[in-house]
């Protein structure tokens, strides 16, 4: 995209919000034990990945991987991803891909969370520069909404996860390490680093207990 010049945006954006909304139904966030925590509808995400692959100067079809990026590894697997491409093109269903750590449809079916995510980790290092910008969009987003409920509801915000606070932390220091080698925009790796180096003060701090495994 030429400098100075805003993504030109189209019917197909409004047509992958539809879809995401279709595909997601009731789907919410992950909440923790609090019985306070917000009920967010997973919709939420979708909306601000999107809108931060466009404030970053990704094009349309790096949005609408945006809205659809945790479609295929979610909802369906390869069907998924298949039906993807058929209405969005290859191009979108590549990104999909290469932001999805399984394509099994079957969750009973998917590796251990840490195998999953340092297979898709060393596979990250190797998509191209597109995808990587729509990665980078995600994981600012859930890392601002981690930080948040840390803030505000303190150790027991961190139950929400299926791995103990000390395996989310590396996980997110693994990811700012990997957008800082592939030289990430500065518009997604300034914040990102600041949202590493926040969760890393307060878990490192308040050593939340574990969550529950499963």
């Amino acid at each position: 995209m030429p400098n100075g010049e805003p993504a030109r945006l189209s019917e197909r954006l409004a047509d992958a919000l539809a879809y995401a909304i279709e595909v997601t139904g009731p789907q919410t966030r992950k909440r923790s034990t609090n019985p306070g925590a917000p009920v967010v509808p997973y919709m939420a995400h979708l909306l601000g990945v999107a809108s931060l692959v466009l404030d970053a100067g990704g094009d349309e079809d790096q949005a609408v991987a945006g809205l659809l990026h945790d479609a295929a590894e979610d909802h369906g697997g390869r069907a998924r991803l298949a039906d993807i491409r058929a209405r969005f093109g290859d191009r979108v269903a590549r990104i999909v891909e290469d932001c999805s750590d399984s394509l099994e449809a079957d969750g009973s079916g998917k590796a251990p969370w840490e195998d999953r995510k340092r297979e898709h980790l060393t596979r990250l290092q190797e998509v191209a520069d597109d995808s990587l910008l729509v990665w980078a969009a995600d994981k600012v987003h859930n890392g601002r909404a981690i930080l948040g409920d840390l803030r505000l509801e303190g150790p027991v915000a961190m139950t929400r996860f299926n791995a103990p606070p000390d395996r989310v932390l590396w996980y997110y220091r693994a990811n700012r390490d990997l957008l800082r080698l592939r030289e990430v925009t500065d518009r997604l790796l300034v914040p990102f680093e600041h949202v590493v180096a926040q969760l890393e003060s307060l878990l490192e701090t308040e050593n939340p207990t574990p969550a529950h495994q499963t």
